[in-house]
């Protein structure tokens, strides 16, 4: 039966593995003309103009030097994926990698062309195996965002929906104790091989499967610790990037109030993951509801965030095409 199952599969690599010149020239042409199609159609440049004109350029090319900061900050993080799940040690092909991530991702619903993306720069790689890399190189920054969102939304509430302090307290017990216990069961190693590779396998059909996932057994304690605290240098720039933009549309310099405000953005946006491309659409909804509560003005709330998008996903998506298209098929 395994033998014939894998027999049955040659003929499908085969292909892919001949047509792959092909197939890599018109996933290019797919993510160009996507690009091409989202710039004309989901950009307004009639009001962006107007809104640099108004606000503080000093502060905007503040948030754009931390662009490169942030950028940084994902390339360290999917290098350090890359070492461990992919046993890929090229920085060029990393970087690449990352940059053709942020292009085939920016005009797929949830981002989901990013895991596809990445593999084209890996010739030697399956798509699975990248695919696998990269949930695990996005979840680090999601549990940050969940776990510090979650605190932040319940300040909100708190703040300004009169909830009974008792009701906020016993929130606040349960979830520090979702993180306790969470932190406690990634952390063992025998989750992993006791759970995932052990009880899983045990089922016929997840056979194949679980063989992919090997990997995993590689990622110890010390990957976790690194991978949280990049993750969290990660947020925590794009909060800054939020705050900074948001006072620069404002002129006004309450930083501590626009941090609190980026977390609960974020927190939303990752409860609610958008459909539309680019994650256009939650993200502006929540920021114009949240700053909008705290005393900012609607024109301020969408300006921070269409143009935080335009200098964290749209430009790393310009630059991806650009190294995309001058790629060598051979």
């Amino acid at each position: 039966m395994n033998y014939t199952s894998v027999d049955n599969k040659k003929p499908v690599v085969r292909f892919f593995t001949q047509q792959k010149q092909i197939l890599i020239f018109i996933t290019k042409i797919l993510i160009a003309a996507g690009l091409l199609y989202y710039l004309v159609s989901s950009i307004d440049y009639v009001q962006i103009i107007p809104a640099i004109e108004d606000a503080n350029l000093w502060l905007i090319g503040a948030a754009l030097v931390l662009s490169f900061v942030n950028i940084f900050l994902q390339y360290f993080k999917w290098k350090l994926t890359s070492n461990n799940i992919l046993d890929e040690n090229s920085r060029s092909k990393i970087l690449t990698s990352l940059f053709y991530g942020f292009s085939a991702g920016i005009i797929t619903p949830l981002r989901i062309g990013e895991y596809f993306g990445r593999a084209i720069a890996f010739r030697n790689k399956t798509v699975l195996q990248v695919s696998l890399a990269t949930l695990i190189d996005k979840s680090f920054p999601l549990m940050i965002v969940a776990s510090i969102g979650s605190v932040s939304s319940v300040f909100f509430v708190y703040s300004y929906y009169n909830v009974s302090i008792y009701i906020t307290i016993a929130l606040f017990v349960v979830l520090f104790s979702l993180f306790y216990f969470f932190a406690l069961l990634v952390l063992n190693p025998k989750f992993w091989d006791g759970f995932l590779f052990s009880k899983v396998k045990k089922i016929e059909r997840m056979n194949s499967l679980i063989e992919s996932f090997q990997t995993l057994k590689a990622l110890d304690r010390k990957y976790f610790l690194k991978m949280s605290l990049i993750s969290f240098l990660f947020y925590s720039c794009f909060l800054f990037q939020y705050a900074i933009l948001v006072s620069a549309f404002s002129h006004h310099f309450d930083f501590l109030t626009f941090l609190w405000v980026a977390n609960l953005i974020m927190f939303v946006k990752t409860v609610i993951p958008p459909v539309s491309l680019g994650e256009l659409g939650i993200r502006e909804g929540a920021s114009v509801y949240f700053l909008t509560t705290v005393g900012e003005t609607t024109s301020v709330a969408f300006n921070a965030s269409i143009f935080l998008f335009l200098i964290n996903l749209l430009i790393p998506s310009l630059v991806g095409l650009v190294l995309l298209m001058k790629r060598n098929n051979a």
